[in-house]
């Protein structure tokens, strides 16, 4: 089994998305998680705007908490998705080794390679910015599916 994490800020916008996007994409042969680095939602749904543009979409993720990444992650995922610069540097220092660091991943590196973009954080905008974030995870979604199952 594959274990693939996605990580934002507060694991209530763009990670949730991620997870109920790519478990959408993969068979239940592959577990799919999602963690904040910071432990501000910890327990907490998902926003309304990421659970209504799910639901837009003929995805539920509203039965989703939000939890802090930790250093075990490490020890339970293959692979781990961070959406933005902020995210990999906060999930970078608490790995332990090169093993761990060779995880870290831009998600959106599946789409525009070595560039390192960001996914913005939709929280403080409006509608719209959940949209724009969902076209670009499923976007990243689709090739991460694709690269999974071959």
């Amino acid at each position: 089994m594959t274990n693939i994490l996605m990580v934002c800020l507060g694991n209530i916008c763009r990670s949730p998305l991620a997870e109920g996007i790519l478990k959408s994409k993969l068979s239940s042969d592959f577990h799919i998680d999602s963690a904040g680095t910071a432990n501000y939602h910890a327990g907490s749904s998902p926003d309304k705007r990421s659970i209504a543009v799910a639901r837009k979409y003929g995805l539920d993720i509203s039965h989703l908490k939000g939890r802090q990444f930790k250093t075990s992650d490490f020890d339970l995922f293959d692979l781990i998705y961070v959406m933005d610069e902020s995210n990999f540097r906060n999930v970078i220092s608490l790995a332990r080794n090169d093993e761990d660091r060779a995880k870290v991943k831009f998600i959106l590196n599946e789409v525009y390679p070595n560039q390192n973009y960001d996914v913005p954080d939709p929280y403080y905008g409006g509608e719209d910015g959940f949209e724009n974030v969902y076209k670009m995870l499923d976007e990243a979604c689709d090739i991460i599916a694709k690269k999974t199952l071959t």
